[in-house]
């Protein structure tokens, strides 16, 4: 279905939403200040997008105890990367095109904080060792060298009334087992201990 409105270029596009103002154009910097490391030491989940060389996309969420990102000066942060699905769509990725966008979130703060930089994936042992949780180091570290760095404001949280429990509504339940069985047709009993094998890892593999 061809949609006859579409915006095809910039100038189209600033026709629509106008262009930013020399002050929101300088919150934009290429170094860490002291507001945005005061934000990273208090912050315990980021979305980190990246795209392959062909520019297909993943976001990938990351989340420890706050400030579990290491600062290691004012233009480069690494994050840990724990042990998870195996997948590894995001460092594959990193590998063959290293630019990434990183989106930083503390609860109940409405304001985010915003990286884009060049990636690097390393397992130096001392390094990931200073990134360890729960007695053990992290799998490897995801270096990111900043190019630039920003705050967002908080329109999009207070639209999403994201941080209002009263506003949630019934917790929304996921069952990777029920997936999996719909996927494949395995039966409920496979379905069931699908689910308990995930919560296990839940509980023993953080």
């Amino acid at each position: 279905m061809s949609d006859a409105h579409l915006i095809q270029n910039e100038a189209q596009l600033r026709d629509l939403i106008g262009e930013a103002n020399e002050v929101i154009q300088a919150k934009v910097a290429d170094t860490l200040d002291s507001f945005g490391r005061d934000f990273l030491e208090r912050c315990p989940f980021l979305v980190l997008a990246t795209s392959d060389a062909s520019g297909a996309l993943d976001a990938s969420p990351k989340g420890d105890a706050p400030g579990f990102v290491l600062i290691e000066d004012d233009r480069t942060i690494v994050i840990p990367d724990r042990p998870g699905n195996k997948l590894a769509m995001g460092h594959v990725n990193i590998l063959s095109n290293p630019h990434v966008g990183v989106l930083f979130t503390i609860p109940g703060t409405q304001e985010t904080l915003r990286i884009n930089g060049r990636a690097e994936l390393t397992q130096d042992p001392e390094l990931l060792e200073r990134l360890a949780a729960r007695g053990r180091p992290a799998v490897l570290g995801i270096r990111v060298h900043i190019e630039q760095c920003f705050f967002h404001c908080a329109k999009a949280f207070i639209r999403s009334k994201l941080w209002q429990p009263e506003e949630w509504g019934e917790p929304h339940r996921v069952s990777f087992g029920e997936i999996f069985a719909a996927k494949t047709g395995a039966d409920a009993d496979v379905a069931r201990g699908y689910d308990e094998a995930v919560q296990t890892s839940y509980r023993e593999n953080l």
